[in-house]
C-alpha cells in the first residue's frame, strides 16, 4: 500500500496511542500461567499483541474477548499443540514463549514470519540450555524456527552479554519452573515490566542494582489496565517538536523509568514537553504528555541510554535532522538485527528526503538538514520505519509517498487515522 503525506500549516490535537505492546504481551502470557481469572483492559491493538493470544490459544489457554480492547484470561495448564506455533513478527512473543515452553511437559515448534526468522535467537537459547532446556534452531541454533522439548529446569546464575528485556524475561519466566533460585546479572538496565508484573503476581523477585534474583513458584492472576505505549507516543512528540506550529497532547502514556529515555533525550535537545497528571495504573507509572514546537539542538545518544531508547532511534534520527548542530548515535549495533537493519534503512530513507546523515558501524552521524523535501520512500516492511516516514512527511516540503505504509499496523493500526486527525486539528 502506498500513502502520500504532505506538511500541514499546523499540527494540533489530542490522542491516545494503543495499549503498550510490551505490557500487553507480558500480561496475557503471565496470567495464562497463573491461578485464577484476570481481565486485561486496553490490550494493545497491534499484530504483535494478537500473535501472543494466538500462540497461547493454540496451547489451550482460555482467553475470551470482552470487547474490542478487553480480554478475560482464565489461568490453566497448557496442552501439547497439534501444529507449529506462529509468533508472527514479534520477537517478544518468540523469546518469552521460548522460556515458558522450555518448562512444559511436551514438545513444541515455534516460528514466525520471514523477518522474525532472521533475527538472533542464540541469546535466548544459550541461557535456557544452561537451565536444562532441550532447545534448538536453524543455522547452528541461532535462528528460528525453534524446536523445544520441555524439561525440568534448574536455577542458574547468568551474566547477560546484551541488555535485553526480552532475554531477561525469558529467563525469569523459565526460572519460575526451576528447582532453585536463578540470578541474572545485567550489563545495563532495560525495561522492567516483567519484574514489576511478576512481583505483583506473587513471585519472589529481588532486585539489587543490575542483579535480579527469582525463586521458583506459582503466580496469582491480576487484572491489568495497560497504559498507552510510549514508543508509539514518541512519534507525536517528535512531530510536534519539529513542526513550526504544533501542539499535541498524548494521553494515558506509560512512563516506566526503563522506557522514558525518549523524554530524557528530547528534553536534552530542548524539546518543549510537559508531563501532566502523573499517576500509577496496575503497578505502572502513567502520565499525559503535551509537546509543542521547539528549537532543538544536537546531542549524543550512546552507552547506557541506548537500551532505553532502542525502539525510538528511528524517530530520534528524524528529530536530529531538525536540531541545530550535530547529533551522534553510537553503541546501537543492536539495531542491525531488528525487523530490518534499522541503521541502514533509517539512513537510506532519510537521505531520500535530503537529510545530512551518515551511517557508521554502530549508529549514525546527523547534521541539521531541515527543511527536508518529500520523495518516494520505502518502509521495508518495518513498522517503525513506516511511522518515521509518516512523521517525516508531515515535516517535509512537497509530498512524501510511503510504499508499505500498511506495516504501521503491526503496533499501531490507527496511526494513519491519527495523522489525519492532527492535520485537521481534531480533538
Amino acid at each position: 500500500m502506498h500513502r502520500i503525506i504532505s506538511s500541514p500549516n499546523r499540527l494540533s490535537g489530542e490522542l491516545t496511542p494503543p495499549g503498550d505492546r510490551s505490557i500487553s504481551v507480558r500480561a496475557v502470557i503471565l496470567n495464562s500461567i497463573s491461578s485464577g481469572d484476570a481481565e486485561i483492559r486496553n490490550f494493545g491493538s497491534g499484530a504483535d499483541c494478537y500473535a501472543a493470544i494466538r500462540v497461547l490459544k493454540d496451547l489451550g489457554a482460555k482467553i475470551s474477548k470482552i470487547n474490542d480492547s478487553d480480554f478475560l484470561i482464565q489461568g490453566d495448564s497448557f496442552t501439547e499443540p497439534h501444529k507449529v506455533l506462529n509468533a508472527g513478527n514479534s520477537g517478544t512473543v518468540m523469546r518469552l514463549m521460548a522460556g515458558l515452553l522450555s518448562a512444559q511437559p511436551f514438545s513444541t515448534v515455534i516460528t514466525g514470519d520471514r523477518s522474525l526468522r532472521s533475527r538472533p535467537m542464540e541469546r535466548v537459547i544459550t541461557p535456557l540450555r544452561l537451565m536444562g532446556a532441550e532447545i534448538s534452531g536453524r543455522e547452528n541454533n541461532t535462528l528460528a524456527p525453534l524446536s523445544i522439548q520441555g524439561r525440568q529446569l534448574k536455577g542458574i546464575e547468568y551474566g547477560m552479554n546484551v541488555a535485553s528485556a526480552q532475554v531477561k524475561s525469558a529467563i525469569l519466566i523459565a526460572a519460575l519452573y526451576g528447582d532453585s533460585k536463578t540470578v541474572i546479572n545485567q550489563p545495563d538496565l532495560s525495561r522492567d515490566h516483567t519484574e514489576r508484573m511478576l512481583k505483583d503476581m506473587g513471585a519472589k523477585v529481588e532486585i539489587d542494582g543490575l542483579k535480579i534474583s527469582i525463586s521458583p513458584g506459582k503466580l496469582t492472576s491480576r487484572d491489568v489496565t495497560v497504559p498507552a505505549d510510549i514508543s508509539s507516543a514518541a512519534f507525536w512528540l517528535v512531530g510536534a517538536a519539529c513542526h513550526p506550529d504544533a501542539e499535541i497532547r498524548v494521553n494515558n502514556v506509560g512512563v516506566n523509568p526503563g522506557r522514558t529515555g525518549i523524554l530524557d533525550v528530547l528534553k536534552s535537545m530542548g524539546a518543549n514537553i510537559e508531563v501532566l497528571n502523573h499517576r500509577e495504573q496496575s503497578g505502572e507509572p502513567v502520565a499525559d504528555l503535551i509537546a509543542r514546537s521547539s528549537d532543538l539542538i544536537g546531542t549524543e545518544i550512546s552507552g547506557s541510554m541506548i537500551p532505553r531508547v532502542q525502539d525510538e532511534i528511528p524517530i530520534l534520527a528524524l528529530a536530529a535532522c531538525f536540531a541545530k548542530g550535530k547529533t551522534e548515535i553510537k553503541n546501537a549495533e543492536e539495531l542491525r538485527v531488528k525487523e530490518t537493519d534499522r541503521i541502514h534503512t533509517i539512513v537510506t530513507e532519510l537521505k531520500r528526503l535530503g537529510a545530512k546523515i551518515q551511517e557508521t558501524a554502530d549508529g549514525m552521524l546527523i547534521t541539521q538538514s531541515a527543511p527536508l523535501t518529500g520523495n518516494n520512500c520505502i518502509s521495508y516492511g518495518d513498522h517503525r520505519i513506516a511511522m518515521m516516514l509518516g512523521i517525516a512527511g508531515l515535516l517535509s516540503k512537497g509530498e512524501t509517498q510511503i510504499k508499505g505504509s500498511e506495516h504501521a499496523s503491526v503496533t499501531y493500526p490507527s496511526f494513519w487515522n491519527h495523522i489525519s486527525n492532527l492535520i485537521d486539528g481534531k480533538v
